[in-house]
C-alpha cells in the first residue's frame, strides 16, 4: 500500500516539475549541451566529408590504374605478335641460311620455343 502511494507521489511530482533532470539543470548546462551537440555536428560532417574525399581518391586511382592496365595488356598483345611474327622469320631464314646449312658449322643446340619462353605464365 505504501508502495502504490509512493508511485502515485512520484507521478505528481513529475506532472508538477517535470523529470528529475530537468528539475536539476541550469541554463548553463543547456548552453554547455547546445554548444557540444553542435561541435558534435561539425565534426561529423567534417569527418563524413574527409572519408568522402578518400573515396574519391581511390576511385580516380582505381580508373587509372585501369587505363593503365589496358594500355600494357596491349602492349603485351602486340610485343607477342612480333615475337611469333619474328620468330617465323627466323625459321625460314634458318632453313636457306648457308652459314647454318655448312657442314663444319652444324653443330646441333636444341633451343628452347622462343614465343612459350616470353609469354607471361
Amino acid at each position: 500500500m505504501i508502495i502504490l502511494f509512493l508511485r502515485r507521489l512520484r507521478v505528481l511530482f513529475f506532472i508538477i516539475f517535470g523529470k528529475p533532470d530537468q528539475v536539476l539543470k541550469s541554463p548553463e548546462d543547456d548552453d554547455r549541451k547546445v554548444r557540444r551537440r553542435e561541435k558534435n555536428r561539425v565534426a561529423a560532417q567534417r569527418s563524413r566529408k574527409k572519408q568522402t574525399q578518400k573515396a574519391d581518391k581511390l576511385h580516380e586511382e582505381y580508373e587509372c590504374l585501369e587505363q593503365e592496365n589496358t594500355v600494357l595488356r596491349r602492349e603485351i598483345g602486340k610485343l607477342t605478335e612480333e615475337l611469333k611474327h619474328l620468330s617465323e622469320a627466323l625459321k625460314e631464314h634458318e632453313k636457306m641460311c648457308p652459314l647454318l646449312l655448312c657442314p663444319v658449322n652444324f653443330v646441333p643446340v636444341p633451343r628452347p620455343d622462343p614465343v612459350a619462353s616470353c609469354l607471361p605464365r
